[in-house]
């Protein structure tokens, strides 16, 4: 949104996906106002909302790799396989990370770390397919309404796709 003729824009609004890794496919979207910690409070909604009887994973990004949001996550039986957040030297403060060598030694940690960057294509294909690079709308309600039928046209390209795979093979 821009405050004025020659001002930069600012950012309003922030969308949050939640993916399911076998098959590709949008499980939950969500529009909130973007601040600081919106990211992880919005994962951990999601995650609750998710998770059930037996033990799931998510795979972030190391801007996920903090204290709170790996406590959380492990109290509501979500495993996070969580990008490392390891800083040396150079004059900085080192700061270590939360996920440890129970994690890392799984060969399934790998997986989820070449896994997640395909919640980049489909953040890619909503903003340019999708509408969602530069909204017209105004209000979160809209906005999260395109969102979501953004995220539904992906998921049935994305069903379309997979049920063809499986018929020719």
């Amino acid at each position: 949104m821009r405050k004025g003729l020659g001002k930069e824009a600012k950012l309003c609004f922030s969308g949050h996906v939640l993916m399911e890794n076998r098959n590709g496919l949008v499980v939950d979207i969500r529009v909130e106002e973007a601040n600081g910690r919106a990211e992880r409070q919005v994962a951990l909604q999601m995650l609750k909302e998710v998770s059930g009887a037996h033990r799931i994973t998510v795979g972030a990004d190391r801007g996920y790799d903090t204290r709170d949001f790996v406590e959380q996550c492990r109290a509501h039986r979500v495993t996070p396989h969580v990008a490392q957040y390891n800083t040396q030297g150079g004059g900085h403060r080192r700061r270590l990370s939360c996920i440890d060598a129970r994690t890392t030694r799984h060969p399934g940690y790998g997986i989820s770390q070449r896994i997640r960057k395909r919640i980049e294509e489909a953040f890619g294909w909503m903003k340019e397919f999708g509408g969602l690079r530069r909204t017209r709308l105004r209000g979160k309600r809209r906005t999260g309404l395109l969102a979501t039928l953004s995220a539904t046209a992906l998921n049935a390209l994305r069903i379309a796709k997979l049920t063809a795979d499986e018929a020719s093979g």
